[in-house]
């Protein structure tokens, strides 16, 4: 293991929940974690919520804000096989993103895949655990099946596009605005609802597959637009947890109903996530199927920015945080 730095820069949650840069001393590596030097964050919606105190992390996390991060390795822990100082990663952090340099599971890092600069891959690790997951571990999402994402314009609906096109799915979208529509048309959906003045349920076949970020009144039209046999998938609650439905649909159409968070799954699971992953969607990046989904990029000390950003609800595709040293 080489030798560690002494202290590390991180984005501390203020008393009024405001957003500064602090340092606190290093801690000892722990056997199977790498250390990243940071060069990329990405920003989650599950980072705002967490700064208002209705995220609260895993009680084995870090305190500190940040799921996700990309940089390269500078030193090892024990029993670490996988990787060695100097690759360049993409990874899932066990909270702690928002810092200079943070420890990840070596298990829950991804190789920054062909044609990805270190600092645009902090766009990916959140992404591409959550849609794999959902979409193909939980839903089975096969070639040729339709798949509808609500959301479709997100950091995670937008990379979910491109994966279901990699998987040989047809991917219909709702977003709220006609730019956010033509911004997924652009990255392969065949249909696009702009949610504020189309009903998806009137426009759009019956599908097989519905990843659904909105939740609200959305969820009985989904029951009803889901195909026999067909899945459902909730990750978020953008329109409401709580609607009234009726559960006639998945009786008779057999329907699956599922959902889930990431991070407060096992490593064991998120291990196997990454290495299916690497399999499946990782090659797709040399061809340009898959690529990072940016809409912007902030300095790591105007994290303020990089979260009004997002609360906007305006973004289109990844917000990153650009960390230099």
């Amino acid at each position: 293991m080489s030798q560690l730095p002494e202290k590390r820069q991180y984005i501390a949650i203020n008393e009024d929940q405001s957003l500064s840069v602090a340092e606190e001393m290093m801690t000892e590596l722990k056997p199977g974690d790498v250390l990243i030097k940071v060069a990329g964050v990405g920003i989650n919606r599950g980072d705002l919520l967490q700064v208002k105190g209705q995220y609260p992390p895993p009680v084995d996390a870090s305190p500190i804000l940040g799921m996700e991060a990309s940089g390269e390795i500078v030193a090892c822990g024990a029993d670490v096989t996988e990787w060695q100082v100097g690759d360049q990663v993409c990874a899932l952090t066990h909270g702690a993103g928002y810092c200079n340099y943070t420890a990840v599971p070596a298990s829950q890092c991804l190789p920054v895949p062909e044609g990805v600069s270190l600092k645009e891959a902090a766009a990916l690790p959140e992404a591409l655990f959550t849609v794999w997951h959902n979409v193909f571990q939980r839903c089975q999402l096969k070639a040729g099946e339709k798949l509808l994402i609500h959301g479709g314009s997100s950091g995670i609906g937008s990379l979910a596009i491109l994966m279901a096109k990699v998987m040989g799915a047809e991917v219909f979208v709702t977003a709220g605005s006609d730019a956010k529509c033509q911004f997924c048309s652009n990255l392969g959906a065949s249909r696009t609802i702009n949610y504020n003045t189309q009903d998806f349920l009137e426009e759009l076949p019956p599908v097989d597959v519905i990843f659904d970020m909105a939740g609200g009144d959305f969820i009985p039209k989904n029951l009803k637009l889901a195909a026999p046999d067909g899945r459902i998938c909730s990750i978020a609650f953008a329109r409401g947890h709580r609607t009234e439905i009726s559960f006639v649909p998945v009786l008779m159409k057999r329907l699956t109903l599922t959902g889930s968070t990431l991070r407060a799954q096992s490593f064991e699971k998120k291990a196997v996530m990454a290495k299916e992953i690497g399999v499946h969607i990782l090659p797709a990046f040399a061809d340009k199927r898959m690529h990072p989904v940016i809409d912007s990029v902030f300095d790591f000390a105007d994290v303020a920015k990089a979260h009004a950003r997002m609360a906007s609800g305006q973004h289109m595709g990844k917000i990153i945080l650009k960390v230099t040293h």
